[in-house]
């Protein structure tokens, strides 16, 4: 096995042109990690917003990238979920933990996941950013059950459409926001009752939600806890404070999350999209050398579910 990869690292922060694919030392597993021969790695809005401020990585160098699906290369000491030649899939460490942009990566090995049957590494290498973040928002944190009215903004994005197709799995009602061209898309997935941002207030058209998704921040939040019933939760993907603050006056629960890596939940969202209930809406895919294409893409603002780039076959 070769001692070095290929890596997508930027050395300082700026546009999509900072990114370069460089040579680097291919990384060991350490005791209960594995190495994974990366084939296929999503692309988040997180990963471009670190790119152009460093947000918690602070100042490069750094290879970017948390989603992965590939093959077991090789494990450390101490592993038995896993043995070489494995299918697995999963998110590294959010935040510091990243590093996917890349032909290899090690982690600890519950860190993945079986692949799910039945579908690629493009699709896989979409989903665990993304799906752990609706999963842990919705039913870790949420608790969404069969009949509750589920608001999802911008429910056509990476994390908003897996967030659909999670609560539809759990039974609820789904309105979701997007503009007017992605309802189609919207009507597709499962949402019922899609609603235009662009044409109409949220706050004043929608009403009686018992769980909010918000995934885009600002004044969504606490305009979000408008049309949330009694005892209902708004879950925060973006960390915003000030809804927290005005809940308690409102009668409702709000909550902040940031993902967190989950053996257990993978496996339930692996067994989701093997059945077909769960399935990540591929906007574009890139190979590792046009990562900066990638990330132009993603700052367009006109995708519709997720970007992936891949490694090798």
């Amino acid at each position: 096995m070769a001692e070095t990869m290929r890596a997508v690292r930027q050395d300082a922060l700026g546009g999509p042109e900072v990114l370069r694919l460089v040579e680097v030392e291919r990384p060991e597993p350490g005791p209960t990690e594995v190495l994974v021969r990366v084939r296929a790695a999503g692309v988040n809005p997180t990963d471009w917003k670190h790119r152009a401020n460093g947000g918690f990585l602070g100042r490069p160098p750094f290879v970017l990238g948390w989603d992965v699906s590939g093959v077991v290369e090789a494990t450390g000491v101490g592993v038995a979920l896993h043995k070489p030649g494995d299918e697995v899939f999963g998110m590294l460490r959010y935040p510091f933990g990243g590093g996917s942009h890349a032909e290899y990566v090690a982690a600890p090995s519950r860190t993945f996941a079986a692949k799910p049957a039945g579908i690629d590494h493009v699709q896989a290498g979409a989903l665990p950013l993304a799906a752990l973040t609706a999963w842990q928002a919705l039913v870790d944190t949420a608790r969404v059950r069969d009949g509750q009215r589920v608001l999802i903004h911008a429910a056509a994005g990476g994390v908003g459409h897996l967030a659909v197709q999670i609560a539809k799995a759990h039974g609820a009602y789904v309105i979701g926001t997007a503009s007017g061209p992605k309802h189609d898309f919207l009507r597709r997935i499962g949402v019922d009752e899609p609603v235009d941002y662009r044409e109409s207030d949220f706050a004043e058209t929608v009403q009686d939600v018992d769980v909010v998704i918000d995934t885009i921040g600002g004044d969504y939040g606490p305009r979000s806890l408008r049309v949330l019933r009694p005892g209902g939760v708004l879950v925060s993907l973006v960390l915003s404070r000030p809804a927290e603050m005005d809940a308690a006056a409102a009668g409702v629960r709000a909550e902040s999350l940031l993902v967190e890596p989950d053996h257990h939940a993978l496996t339930r969202i692996a067994g989701l999209a093997a059945s077909g209930a769960l399935r990540a809406e591929i906007d574009s895919v890139f190979p590792l050398a046009e990562a900066a294409k990638a990330h132009e893409r993603g700052e367009t603002g006109r995708v519709s579910g997720k970007i992936v780039l891949t490694a090798g076959d």
